[in-house]
């Protein structure tokens, strides 16, 4: 990773240091669960591991569900969840109303995710996707903030309601 790469990085985990973040994964997503939660504890950040066991074969509501509630219950905080595709978590995250979860396949989507639809779960797939990218993935969503356009308030409260 390049020094100016470092420092950016240095500068966006700083900025979201007092953000709760609560990670969540079934058993295809485990793995690569343990990654970034190291990664943001080494970086500074309110980690909290809702699924710390692997379990063979588990369903990916269950932690969906958790962490769901638990930014729910939770305000200000975030989500991150990861399975095989990262879709069936978004799927079963944005059935807790308040939830607004996306499935980011790049830095653009994470990033006008949270400036437009100001999301709160950010669900990953774990399979065939290289773990830079990942992390440039989570950068961007944390770093972004909500618009807080009079447009996108209303189309959020269209989808609380």
């Amino acid at each position: 990773m390049k020094r100016a790469e470092k420092s950016k990085i240095k500068i966006i985990m700083e900025k979201v240091a007092k953000i709760k973040i609560f990670l969540g994964a079934d058993h295809a997503g485990y793995d690569l669960k343990n990654k970034i939660y190291k990664y943001l504890q080494n970086h500074g950040l309110a980690v909290v591991d809702l699924s710390p066991d692997f379990i063979k074969g588990d369903d990916y509501p269950k932690p969906a569900f958790k962490v769901a509630h638990a930014v729910r219950q939770n305000t200000g905080s975030r989500g991150i969840l990861i399975c095989g595709s990262g879709v069936g978590v978004a799927i079963a995250a944005n059935r807790i109303k308040g939830i607004r979860a996306v499935e980011a396949c790049d830095e653009y989507t994470a990033k006008m995710s949270r400036k437009d639809e100001d999301s709160n779960v950010l669900c990953l797939r774990a399979r065939f996707f290289p773990e830079a990218k990942i992390r440039k993935i989570i950068h961007a969503w944390l770093s972004a903030k909500f618009s807080n356009k009079v447009r996108h308030k209303r189309r959020i409260k269209e989808l609380d309601a």
